[in-house]
């Protein structure tokens, strides 16, 4: 029991700590956080969808620079671009397009897997997938953590997205923090009072205990959160402190943003 307690507290302050993270990236002052959000939403969605329509290194690559450009310019770090998105993603694409290797129909280039043969077709396109996901999640996760949680909804909300989801979203992204340490603290309660070692079935047993538990103040915390907010008078549109105002650097940032987008798109079409 020691040893799973010791590693779910591991995970719970691992996740707290990638969270604190992104929120002083988004609270500095640097290129993106300057934007105004829905700018930078709006930049973001042209990029993506340049990223798509791509079907050359040049432009995808092209595209992979100016999000790098934009991330040491906004103060993100590349290695934690590299830990947190670059490695899981690169792992998780690679299974997908490997098939593409022996299964693309083009100029044999070897037999290593026994009678399947490694195109060069497929080489490209296995390479072509890996790139387009990576560019394109390095983009997004620039906008993501350059920019407050709250705010991006905002900018969600702005676009057209429906009130409901926007405040789902909101409440979900604020209360799996609380419930994070809510439950690290039950954990390191029950850590501080396990002596020796347990069995494997009373392991368990604690642990759906505690699950459980979290649960019912799960429950309990959204009945009273609903409460609170139905005698505070909320109407169902979420709302921030600051009004956003658009300024002449944001309409700058958008032409620039829809010019690069137009430029990787007509040398990668």
């Amino acid at each position: 029991m020691r040893h799973s307690i010791e590693s779910t507290l591991h995970h719970f302050s691992h996740a707290l700590s990638n969270a604190l993270i992104s929120e002083k990236i988004a609270a500095r002052q640097t290129l993106l956080q300057k934007i105004d959000v829905r700018i930078r939403l709006i930049g973001t969605l042209l990029l993506l969808i340049a990223v798509v329509l791509s079907h050359t290194y040049r432009g995808i690559l092209v595209l992979l620079a100016i999000a790098l450009c934009l991330a040491i310019l906004s103060g993100v770090s590349l290695f934690t671009l590299a830990k947190r998105v670059w490695t899981v993603v690169f792992l998780f694409t690679a299974v997908i397009a490997f098939p593409a290797l022996v299964l693309t129909p083009g100029p044999p280039i070897s037999s290593a897997f026994g009678h399947f043969q490694v195109t060069e077709t497929g080489l490209r396109t296995a390479i072509l997938l890996v790139l387009r996901v990576e560019t394109a999640i390095t983009i997004t996760a620039v906008l993501v953590l350059s920019t407050p949680w709250n705010k991006l909804l905002l900018a969600t909300r702005a676009l057209g997205l429906p009130a409901e989801i926007v405040t789902i979203l909101g409440m979900t992204h604020r209360y799996i923090f609380l419930l994070l340490e809510t439950a690290s603290q039950m954990f390191e309660s029950r850590k501080s009072r396990t002596v020796g070692i347990l069995h494997n079935a009373d392991q368990r047993s604690g642990a759906g205990k505690t699950a459980a538990v979290l649960m019912m103040k799960t429950m309990d915390l959204g009945n009273d959160v609903y409460t609170a907010m139905i005698a505070r008078g909320f109407s169902g549109e979420a709302r921030i402190l600051e009004e956003p105002r658009l300024r002449s650097r944001d309409f700058i940032a958008l032409l620039a943003f829809a010019s690069a987008a137009f430029f990787c798109f007509w040398i990668g079409r």
